[in-house]
């Protein structure tokens, strides 16, 4: 893993309204810097902003406020450049394809948007993804149509797709929660084999703690629209410091018996339209105090970072000034 930022976002802010409908605050002032070469997870429950984040880094949301940066240059200065260097590989590799074209066809249609004619050169770009996809021999694959696939080889398909234009990166959004167990962790092993012999960049996006411990050399954790916790994989998931990320593990299968009170998450996640003033996990927090209604926690600019009163180095959004905890 490379120190450089790949991506760089900086009070990043999405939001949407339905004609006089609430407005809804999806991500709500996120920074966070995705490295050249490394596997970030960005970890969370449904419906807390993880995939809006993604779709926004990558040019397929507009942000309401701050900045996002790709290799050093705004991401709206070339959107159709910023496609072809990162790729998005969906949940659902059904849904992500054409029901109604071969795997050929699909293989090879970002080549064909791109301006690649017809010819040797895209056939061999396309059999060389399928081949690296896991997908060989490409002539047993090459006319078929995804109903005649299994779940495991249409999401090799659209990973195939993706490869075909030889990018520096790829989202990965729950890109195995449809797939059956049996074949997610071929998926896996695929995308980290991938992110050696093409030497990629991975942004994971889970609700699976365990499958950002085994695959992500960094774990940014999300709740309702904020990053409250970041920091490698061993410091974020091996010694947690924000009570929801406690939480989120309390509930994770695990091997050894479980040693300690558990911090167990009660209720569902507030709407998007009505975040909680002060901090916003605290209605659902087991260890709340007074100053977690009113006081609004900013995550540290460090590389080790919680946004929580009780862990040293918070600072608060109150009158647009920071202050360190105390």
């Amino acid at each position: 893993m490379t120190g450089d930022a790949l991506f760089q976002a900086r009070g990043l802010k999405v939001t949407y309204q339905r004609g006089r409908g609430p407005l809804v605050r999806a991500v709500d002032g996120v920074d966070l810097t995705w490295r050249r070469g490394e596997t970030l997870g960005l970890v969370g429950e449904s419906g807390c902003g993880k995939s809006t984040l993604a779709r926004t880094l990558v040019g397929l949301e507009t942000p309401s406020e701050g900045s996002i940066e790709f290799d050093g240059q705004p991401v709206d200065r070339d959107i159709r450049a910023l496609r072809r260097r990162v790729q998005l590989i969906f949940q659902d590799p059904y849904q992500s394809m054409n029901p109604r074209r071969t795997v050929a066809d699909q293989v090879q249609e970002g080549l064909a948007a791109g301006g690649m004619r017809s010819g040797d050169e895209r056939i061999q770009r396309a059999v060389s993804a399928l081949h690296d996809a896991g997908l060989a021999p490409a002539d047993r694959f090459w006319r078929r149509f995804p109903r005649e696939l299994s779940g495991g080889q249409r999401q090799r398909v659209v990973i195939a797709a993706a490869l075909a234009l030889e990018p520096e990166a790829l989202v990965c959004d729950e890109p195995v929660s449809a797939l059956d167990v049996s074949v997610r962790t071929q998926v896996l092993r695929l995308l980290a084999d991938l992110r050696t012999s093409r030497h990629l960049s991975l942004l994971l996006i889970t609700h699976d703690v365990g499958l950002a411990w085994s695959m992500c050399d960094r774990v940014a954790v999300m709740y309702l629209g904020r990053i409250v916790e970041l920091g490698t994989t061993e410091q974020v998931l091996g010694d947690p410091q924000h009570p929801y990320t406690k939480a989120l593990l309390a509930v994770a299968p695990r091997i050894e018996p479980r040693t300690g009170a558990r911090v167990l998450l009660q209720g569902e996640p507030p709407d998007a339209t009505a975040i909680p003033s002060g901090c916003r996990f605290h209605p659902r927090c087991p260890v709340a105090f007074e100053r977690c209604p009113v006081d609004d926690p900013l995550l540290p600019d460090t590389e080790r970072a919680a946004a929580c009163w009780l862990v040293q180095g918070t600072t608060s959004a109150v009158n647009g000034l920071s202050r360190h905890a105390g």
